[in-house]
């Protein structure tokens, strides 16, 4: 297994396979990610996917799986094209794997209105970021792969929202109305599991727990658990780089081939995540 983004996600989904007996190559974008991924069971090596591969070691040139899995650190549409369409696009020049994931995100569906979507339903992102996302999907589809599209990942040491909380920084955008679709990071590793199966057919399957919530509910079990009041009420963010969204993702065509969400609502993560 090649997993290239060996970060938040992938350093947990790199655990997973080794665990499971695979062979696991991590790619990480510097020498201080290698070095804190040093003692690791799994290899690492440091590779720039936004560069052609053509001098990368052709050791694993031919691996069973391939996973793009990096982030673009919350950059920008020329981050976005550099690491999401035109990474994926340097990976499959170099490898010729067996299956290829590509972790995308949600955010490509552009309902506003609280609708129930599935992955039948259209993507239209109004923002560059989102049609580049798509881009790279497109690459991943191609080659018979499969596009994992995430939902808001959290996870041990990472939750947006409780840290707006614990800053003070959190707003009710519009009242708190808006639906979001939220994945712990173990999930969403033991997700990537299940699609590198390659009995799973190959196609879109989107990665969210089974509890779509509105802005406001979900501060609302962060105050319960705190015993702290609600955010303020504020306007919406008219520059939300994926643009504004409320939605309810579906997640039954991956729970059909088999996945079970070990954590059915950012809820009952709550405890691991504020801790005592």
């Amino acid at each position: 297994m090649v997993i290239a983004g060996c970060g938040f996600l992938g350093e947990a989904a790199a655990f997973l396979f080794f665990e499971a007996g695979a062979r696991v190559l991590g790619l990480c974008a510097t020498q201080q990610t290698a070095a804190r991924l040093a003692g690791r069971p799994f290899n690492v090596r440091v590779a720039d996917i936004t560069r052609s591969l053509s001098g990368f070691s052709p050791d694993w040139k031919n691996p069973d799986l391939l996973v793009h899995c990096a982030s673009s650190s919350r950059g920008g549409a020329g981050e976005y094209r550099a690491v999401y369409r035109d990474g994926l696009c340097n990976l499959l020049e170099f490898f010729v794997p067996r299956r290829v994931i590509f972790t995308g995100s949600t955010s490509v569906y552009a309902q506003e209105d609280g609708e129930s979507v599935d992955e039948n339903s259209p993507a239209e992102p109004p923002r560059e970021t989102g049609r580049i996302l798509l881009e790279a999907e497109d690459l991943a589809l191609r080659a018979e792969g499969v596009v994992a599209r995430l939902g808001g990942i959290y996870g041990p040491g990472r939750s947006i929202y409780l840290r707006k909380f614990l800053e003070g920084s959190a707003l009710l955008e519009d009242g708190g109305s808006r639906w979001t679709n939220q994945i712990h990071r173990d999930d969403a590793a033991r997700a990537l599991t299940i699609l590198a199966n390659p009995a799973v057919p190959s196609g879109v399957y989107n990665v969210c727990d089974d509890s779509p919530v509105t802005q406001r509910n979900l501060y609302g079990w962060i105050a319960g658990f705190l015993n702290a009041p609600l955010p303020p009420e504020g306007p919406r963010d008219p520059d939300r780089k994926r643009g504004w969204t409320s939605k309810r993702v579906s997640n039954a065509k991956l729970k059909a081939a088999g996945w079970v969400p070990g954590f059915r609502s950012y809820r009952e993560a709550l405890p691991s995540l504020a801790g005592p």
